[in-house]
């Protein structure tokens, strides 16, 4: 029997007590974290606060062992291995689920959010007034969302300066999720590619610069090496993802471990979120700059050039072609959503890493 074929066996016949003892989430807390990325990935600083708060605040009756990029599960089997419980916590990011969760995918746009804090409060909000969207996640994929999370701003990072964006024409850039169609409707050809890949690629010159890579990941991918031009474009915050967990393990949580669970997550929403991001942020601009970075900052004119190309297209393509055939009101979410950013939007302060190179 193969490994994960077995892991899915014992992992249901557990579940049910068919092992001759009590559920797992009743008889342990011991669970696994299994992420896709590396410990030094943007949510990744975010995940391990959550996690070691809870170990802590349980006092021990929770205890989280961590499997880290890809460990445990490779790239895009995540969303699999949480539903059927082979993993108890994970990180989902719904880029590399587009055909599984298309309400979500509601929530994957630029140019309309400024601050990822912001990003993070409008997908709470959302998720809390769209029905569609809770059920497709906690009724399809059978998943309790601890928190909503985001990889906060993502530069254009180019192995060549660029004067502008019409420089993007033919250039080969990977591209993550959305952020394709960004790549393309800015005249760039998109190359989708996983994260392991990347640097070698630019190395080889089979790739001329890369868009949907945090700015924390791609400095702690070491990408500047090769390609120390990281551009702001005016695109805003970056990839929502979200960090959930098995809804059986979490149904089998004692009251007090909930209560836990939403406490730290409120924590996150209510300020801490930017907090630690801050911190991350800034100790990794130090470090870009110190490694030879090269900070730009487009024009606005150039931004609000590529804000007109990018944005309503992008909503109305989801809208048209991911929405209405999978018989969801897209227009209904878009609706919460822009009252979700009318609301949150003003609330954001974390600042983008150009903000926080100019001010060193």
């Amino acid at each position: 029997m193969k490994r994960r074929d077995f892991l899915k066996t014992t992992g249901a016949l557990a579940g049910v007590g068919m092992l001759g003892m009590p559920s797992f989430a009743q008889a342990r807390a011991s669970m696994k974290f299994d992420s896709y990325v590396t410990e030094s990935a943007g949510p990744s600083w975010i995940d391990r606060w959550f996690l070691d708060e809870l170990q802590k605040r349980s006092n021990g009756d929770i205890s989280v062992r961590y499997y880290w990029a890809g460990s445990l599960n490779k790239v895009g089997e995540h969303l699999g291995a949480v539903r059927d419980g082979t993993s108890e916590i994970t990180i989902i990011s719904p880029g590399y689920y587009q055909a599984e969760m298309p309400v979500t995918r509601g929530l994957e746009w630029y140019f309309r959010v400024d601050r990822a804090d912001s990003l993070q409060r409008v997908c709470q909000d959302v998720y809390e007034n769209f029905a569609p969207l809770r059920q497709e996640w906690e009724q399809r994929h059978r998943s309790k969302v601890l928190y909503w999370t985001n990889w906060n701003y993502a530069p254009l990072v180019m192995r060549k300066p660029i004067s502008s964006l019409a420089d993007l024409k033919g250039k080969k850039i990977r591209a993550y999720g959305v952020g394709t169609d960004v790549i393309e409707r800015l005249g760039g050809i998109a190359v989708p590619m996983v994260a392991g890949e990347v640097y070698q690629s630019l190395e080889r010159g089979v790739l001329d610069g890369v868009y949907g890579f945090d700015f924390v990941t791609a400095v702690a991918y070491k990408l500047h090496e090769i390609a120390p031009n990281f551009y702001d474009i005016g695109d805003g915050a970056h990839a929502p993802a979200l960090t959930v967990m098995n809804r059986q393990v979490w149904e089998g949580l004692s009251p007090a471990n909930q209560k836990i669970c939403n406490d730290l997550a409120n924590e996150l929403y209510n300020g801490k979120f930017a907090e630690i991001y801050e911190g991350v942020l800034t100790n990794y601009v130090k470090k870009a700059v110190a490694e030879g970075v090269k900070f730009i900052d487009l024009p606005e004119s150039e931004k609000a050039r590529a804000k007109a190309t990018i944005q309503p297209a992008q909503v109305e393509s989801w809208i048209n072609k991911v929405a209405q055939p999978n018989g969801i009101d897209g227009k209904a979410m878009q609706d919460v959503i822009e009252k979700a950013i009318a609301k949150h939007a003003s609330e954001g302060k974390l600042k983008r890493p150009i903000e926080i190179a100019a001010s060193l």
